[in-house]
């Protein structure tokens, strides 16, 4: 089964980090990338760019309002995200703590099944 796995952490704290210390970040993360790729289970990854370059739309009775930025109501923000093959959810959380364990600081990891939809056929 395909897991999404969702990085959450303070988005002001990674963004004050030096060039060097994101390169050690993104070097231990690629290590953990690189075991799953040759276990053929990597799918998509993903690092977003910063919440000030989002934009909203918020769903209402009317038409979709469009609002420059995020406004998610949380102290931290979706930083990036990985789509991983995984055999259970705990071998899903593993692979959680071994990119928790990548990435300094605090944080928070979502982890959820993902199907994948195309016409006339519903995969997971």
């Amino acid at each position: 089964m395909l897991y999404a796995i969702f990085c959450y952490n303070p988005e002001d704290v990674v963004g004050a980090w030096t060039k060097e210390e994101d390169d050690a970040v993104m070097a231990r993360l690629g290590v953990v990338q690189d075991k799953l790729r040759q276990q053929g289970r990597l799918g998509p990854v993903a690092r977003l760019l910063p919440t000030t370059s989002a934009t909203t739309l918020r769903k209402g009775r009317d038409e979709p309002v469009i609002i420059d930025g995020p406004f998610a109501e949380t102290k931290e923000q979706l930083l990036g995200f990985y789509i991983v093959e995984c055999a259970s959810l705990d071998e899903a959380i593993d692979t959680a703590k071994d990119l928790a364990v990548a990435n300094p600081g605090t944080g928070s990891y979502e982890i959820r099944p993902v199907s994948i939809f195309r016409p006339g056929a519903n995969l997971t």
